[in-house]
């Protein structure tokens, strides 16, 4: 089903306006994000606050490819797998790290990174840089390239995960988030399966700060390493239902409707968002997708496993 409809959803750029098609490549980065935030916390058990040291990496890469002869689209593909192999340098520092430690290292990361670029003058310095490369092309066509390309790797990813949760990994992985020590004493290979998590995390927001710029065409550092992006992360697992397949999915597309409805709010957007995930901790910690999935009689994505009594 979920080929399905992804096939489908290639057709869009051919049936909608080109402001229609933008607002849908939005929606597919937000997807993309929420599914990685989920594959580090809701599955691996961690709890990240630094993810847009990816995102503003991944759209700065491509900028530093694109202003070297890269072709953009290449550009982005290219950043996607950088993000990837920043992810595999920063692992060694940043695994040792649990819990609070772990979030606020993240953290830092994303921080020095915003520091640095900001302070690189042939990237724009703080004031922001134009993805130039992209203008040769139709704005029509531009938009539908950009959007077909999000769907692609909104697709990859959500079939990686898919796969990697629908084999024995997929348990063991849940085991170390509830109880890593125990999860140890089972002979689960702790840190190769975190170290996985974390640069498939890598790749996945690197590929959604680079498809930001390309639906943009400007980044800035305050913008695009700002922590407000795991606020919205956070938001999109905790209210769609973290720790499961389809609650991310549920989440990006109710943020996208309240970010398109109340975003005119300023701060008060924010602090709203975070009295709903608060609240949703609070009286609905399964999240929104409890309420459709506990009542199907059948799993819509089943991932993991499932004991079932002999008969």
């Amino acid at each position: 089903m979920l080929v399905a409809v992804g096939v489908g959803m290639f057709g869009v750029p051919f049936a909608f306006r080109t402001d229609v098609v933008q607002q849908l490549t939005t929606l597919c980065t937000l997807l993309i994000m929420a599914v990685m935030w989920n594959v580090l916390a809701g599955y691996g058990g961690l709890v990240s606050v630094g993810q847009q040291a990816f995102i503003g990496f991944g759209a700065y890469a491509t900028i530093f490819l694109a202003q070297r002869g890269v072709a953009a689209y290449l550009a982005v593909v290219v950043a996607s797998v950088a993000s990837g192999l920043l992810a595999v340098v920063l692992a060694p520092l940043l695994l040792r790290l649990r819990g609070g430690q772990f979030a606020v290292g993240t953290w830092v990361v994303a921080e020095a990174l915003a520091l640095l670029v900001a302070l690189d003058e042939s990237l724009g310095g703080g004031t922001g840089v134009s993805l130039r490369g992209l203008n040769a092309i139709a704005p029509d066509w531009r938009s539908a390239y950009t959007y077909w390309l999000t769907l692609g790797f909104a697709l990859l990813l959500l079939f990686l995960v898919f796969l990697l949760l629908r084999r024995r990994s997929g348990a063991a992985i849940q085991a170390i988030r509830d109880d890593e020590e125990a999860a140890a004493s089972l002979g689960v290979r702790i840190m190769p399966l975190k170290f996985m998590l974390f640069v498939l995390a890598g790749f996945g927001c690197g590929a959604a700060g680079a498809l930001t710029l390309a639906n943009t065409l400007f980044v800035q550092p305050s913008s695009i390493f700002g922590v407000q992006w795991s606020a919205y992360m956070l938001f999109m697992v905790l209210v769609g239902g973290i720790g499961t397949y389809e609650g991310p999915i549920l989440g990006a597309v109710l943020f996208f409707l309240l970010q398109d409805w109340f975003a005119q709010f300023g701060a008060w957007y924010l602090i709203g968002l975070g009295v709903v995930a608060i609240l949703f901790a609070l009286f609905l910690p399964r999240g929104l997708w409890s309420l459709a999935g506990d009542r199907l009689p059948f799993r819509l994505l089943p991932v993991g496993y499932t004991l079932r009594p002999g008969r």
